[in-house]
């Protein structure tokens, strides 16, 4: 993920699951650069992120892959197009600039101006799932996070990680060494985790380098959104508190359009309408493919998306160039393309 704060490119891409992957490479064979924004921190999206093992029947040419395979394939296919990832980032606001382009500002504060915008979020955005804690919103952003940005932040901490999922594990497993204490809670002393991870925390548990907690937080004490300690109740038992400093929240994901309502597109049941020939919103040059655009006839599909990302590039590349000519032309006879994707270079190394 890039540090500046400020970017200019020809495309920006909301969403980086597989059919906002496939778009880079649609816009790079045009000779589009794009950014990409996704909250997750890495790309793949849903099929990443939810469901890495899940295979998947109905990729042409694959009769059988994995969401991590399809993410790694993509990955590997847009790799000469250089994509710029912003990761960890929500697209909070969009508006119309002077020049006729658009201006993108994430939850970081990081800004993003370009001609062309097009959302690829699938059903929308993934919003972490909150536990029910009536005082919760005094802490978040200074003592409750559901994400770990930058580890050295919760270096010398008194760290209590909340979940029993992959992602609990993992930075339980991350942050241990850089906290001044750790403890991870969780409702039953079961794990949806991988295994080798839920073993090596359960032997830094023996080894007295962390605490386990069965049971659910119920409770939040502190001032000033300053959390001191978090009050933990295993069914049929008395609560008891836990002290901590900072509380990392893994109870999974949820899908919502987010921010993207509140873009001034036309919104139809929470989905984006769009037409079929240019996969265009309702404003120009705003386009919406995937999951998260209706029109009449609407697959739910990933080829679908594949297919409406291809169609896009072409009228992107009228508003980012609109000084070239557009020349149709195919991978399988057209040096130009063949260049671009570095396939020449490849025989030749051969």
């Amino acid at each position: 993920m890039t540090q500046d704060t400020s970017h200019k490119t020809d495309a920006i891409i909301i969403g980086a699951g597989p059919v906002g992957l496939f778009a880079v490479f649609e816009l790079g064979l045009l000779d589009m650069k794009a950014h990409l924004v996704d909250i997750l921190d890495k790309p793949g999206g849903q099929c990443a992120e939810l469901y890495p093992e899940k295979p998947i029947y109905d990729i042409p040419a694959y009769p059988v892959i994995t969401g991590q395979e399809l993410t790694d394939r993509l990955m590997e296919q847009i790799e000469p197009f250089g994509p710029v990832f912003h990761l960890q980032q929500m697209a909070e606001s969009l508006e119309k600039m002077d020049n006729g382009h658009w201006k993108l500002t994430t939850d970081d504060k990081i800004t993003i101006e370009a001609p062309v915008i097009i959302i690829a979020a699938g059903g929308g955005s993934f919003m972490p799932k909150k536990p029910n804690i009536k005082n919760l919103e005094e802490f978040e952003g200074t003592s409750v996070f559901y994400s770990v940005k930058q580890m050295e932040k919760f270096r010398g901490k008194n760290l209590l990680i909340a979940g029993g999922g992959d992602s609990a594990l993992d930075w339980t497993l991350n942050l241990q060494p850089l906290a001044q204490s750790l403890s991870l809670v969780h409702r039953r002393d079961e794990f949806r985790a991988a295994p080798d991870s839920v073993n090596k925390m359960r032997g830094l548990v023996e080894d007295r380098k962390m605490d386990l907690h069965v049971g659910d937080i119920k409770e939040l004490h502190g001032e000033n959104g300053k959390l001191s300690r978090v009050v933990v109740q295993k069914r049929g038992e008395e609560p008891y508190a836990v002290e901590c400093d900072t509380l990392l929240a893994f109870y999974g994901l949820t899908m919502k359009l987010g921010p993207i309502a509140n873009f001034g597109l036309n919104l139809h049941e929470n989905l984006i309408p769009v037409d079929t020939e240019k996969f265009e919103t309702s404003e120009a040059g705003i386009f919406a493919i995937g999951d998260i655009n209706h029109y009449p006839g609407k697959l739910k599909l990933i080829l679908s998306g594949f297919h409406e990302a291809a169609l896009m590039a072409q009228q992107a590349f009228r508003y980012v160039h609109p000084d070239k000519k557009l020349r149709f032309q195919y991978t399988t006879s057209s040096t130009d393309l063949q260049n671009k994707l570095g396939v020449n270079d490849k025989d030749e190394a051969a």
